[in-house]
């Protein structure tokens, strides 16, 4: 009778000593359970929150080549921790490119509508809802000097590392406004002198032609249904994008970067 073959090879052994210390250093590298916090990536996101004073920074996982990319100072006070890629994989998922980093910390606190002070050009977004077009906005509303996205409370995308990768940096830059009632807030803007505008593909005027004060909201919809029709009667002007070529509608991020621009060279001339 031949003998019972032992339960546990050497090798065995060895391969689940390999998955025991890849599970456990997986789970050194999960934050604790936070529900507020948010994880960051790549290295212009990371670079620009590690050097916003406003923000709230918990802990900074990167490689190490990442980590002498982003030239951290001596005096941060930041945890860091060194490891390898798939660390950061198992954090924000294996298609995110993170380049190597990842930065957990607090979202950035939301304004109130009446702290613009003298802003002269802000972007307000009706329900404009994927993440990447908010997060490529942001950038744009940055590069043109807009003082403030204004978005609703609810149907618009919240502080992500999606979103945040998209603006690259961008979201450090710029104050966030959340509203509950955009049409109270597009009066409330009125009101305080800034003209609001609609952008509309069948506006009556072009846009270059629409601008009248010193103070600018542009106002945004979502790719497909637009403004909403309780947007399009409470903003001052509606106005379109001159499109002379066969496609009659743009993304909504490079509509934005088109009108952020002509509002620019608007308020420059004025």
């Amino acid at each position: 009778m031949s003998a019972k073959p032992p339960s546990h090879t050497p090798k065995d052994s060895h391969y689940a000593r390999l998955r025991r210390e890849h599970r456990a250093q997986t789970q050194s590298a999960r934050p604790a359970e936070d529900e507020t916090s948010i994880r960051l990536y790549g290295l212009h996101t990371v670079r620009a929150a590690l050097d916003n004073p406003k923000r709230i920074k918990h802990r900074l996982l990167a490689t190490r080549n990442a980590l002498q990319r982003l030239e951290m100072g001596e005096n941060s006070d930041v945890p860091v921790e060194i490891v390898e890629p798939r660390i950061i994989d198992a954090q924000v998922g294996p298609d995110a490119v993170h380049q190597g980093v990842l930065l957990e910390t607090e979202p950035l606190a939301t304004k109130r509508l009446d702290a613009m002070d003298d802003a002269t050009l802000v972007l307000v977004l009706d329900q404009v809802t994927d993440p990447h077009n908010v997060g490529a906005i942001l950038r744009s509303a940055v590069a043109f000097g807009a003082a403030a996205l204004i978005t609703t409370s609810r149907h618009s995308p919240q502080e992500s590392g999606v979103l945040a990768k998209a603006a690259s940096g961008a979201l450090e830059h710029i104050d966030h406004i959340e509203v509950r009632n955009l049409a109270d807030a597009l009066g409330t803007l009125s009101a305080s002198g800034f003209q609001t505008i609609g952008l509309d593909s069948e506006g009556p005027a072009e846009l270059e032609a629409s601008f009248t004060g010193n103070r600018v909201a542009l106002v945004l919809g979502a790719e497909g249904k637009g403004l909403r029709q309780k947007t399009r009667d409470t903003v001052d002007t509606l106005a379109r994008l001159d499109m002379p070529g066969a496609i009659r509608s743009l993304n909504v991020s490079n509509a934005a970067a088109i009108a952020l621009y002509a509002a620019r060279a608007h308020l420059v001339k004025g």
